[in-house]
């Protein structure tokens, strides 16, 4: 499924927000918790579906918070990006970064098999479907018992695990691409729980990081509006392709840009003074710029 698009364009200071009662209720039961996620799922859908929203660069920047909440690490989003964007041949990213890596891959291409397995080359892609096959029923129930059977067979691989859940939850919702969502709420605890219990904590998880994806797209949204604004300012030639790059990936180095190098820094710099890119990094020397 591809999220239709409105008719008319939106302005992005309206885009839908999640109601207050979704994550402020208080509630216990499965049923009430389920309740709820259903309504911030739905809700997300809505934002997905809006054509001002930068689906690639969403995807990637969910991706990289989903890391950093994750992993329990001491690696901030700055240190990732470091490791995936200032990389040398031959060099090895460290834990975090490898798992900031493998998410990258498994959000940049539709969900299937074969691109899951791009991004899970541990494991075969017979076994990824197997696991996929696991989840049945209703969307949040069906990523319960794929995270489970995951976890099951290989009680170490939490990312891939929490990949193919989100997975699996994208098929059920008719979402091409996997979005960090079970990543971002579970904690790791609750990938040891089992049964009721765990699809407890995926509702859970669900509302408050369908809210902080919900939050995320109205301001990406915002600021790749002001991108496009200011793009017929630019004169440098290839300035469009470059613009293009900011919009989809989380993270840009001056060097992946289409032109030379000093032409590249002279437009990332000319980006930031007009205030529709920031400076990532805060250094004088290997900088990464983004939306």
């Amino acid at each position: 499924m591809t999220f239709a698009r409105p008719e008319h364009s939106i302005d992005t200071d309206t885009l839908p927000r999640m109601p207050a009662w979704v994550t402020s209720a208080r509630v216990e039961t499965l049923e009430d918790v389920a309740f709820l996620s259903g309504a911030a799922l739905n809700h997300l859908h809505v934002v997905l579906g809006c054509a001002e929203v930068p689906q690639a660069l969403l995807r990637e920047r969910c991706a990289a918070e989903a890391c950093v909440a994750f992993s329990g690490r001491r690696e901030r989003a700055g240190e990732l990006r470091d490791a995936a964007h200032l990389l040398r041949p031959g060099d090895l990213p460290g834990p975090a970064g490898e798992t900031y890596l493998i998410w990258r891959r498994a959000v940049e291409r539709p969900v299937a098999v074969k691109a899951l397995g791009r991004a899970l080359s541990a494991f075969e892609p017979g076994q990824i479907a197997t696991w996929l096959d696991a989840g049945v029923g209703a969307p949040v129930k069906r990523a319960a018992l794929v995270l489970e059977a995951v976890l099951r067979e290989a009680p170490r691989a939490d990312e891939a695990a929490l990949i193919l859940a989100d997975a699996a939850l994208a098929q059920a919702l008719g979402w091409d691409h996997v979005v960090p969502l079970l990543a971002a709420g579970l904690k790791r605890a609750d990938l040891r729980k089992q049964g009721d219990e765990l699809k407890l904590a995926c509702h859970r998880a669900l509302v408050s990081s369908a809210a902080e994806a919900v939050r995320l797209s109205t301001n990406l949204a915002r600021r790749a509006a002001h991108l496009k604004a200011v793009a017929p300012k630019l004169r440098a030639k290839g300035a469009a392709d470059a613009v293009e790059i900011f919009l989809k990936q989380d993270a840009v180095a001056p060097s992946v840009l289409p032109l030379p190098d000093r032409a590249a820094r002279r437009l990332c710099n000319r980006l930031v003074d007009l205030g529709a890119v920031r400076e990532l990094t805060g250094r004088d020397t290997f900088r990464l710029y983004g939306v």
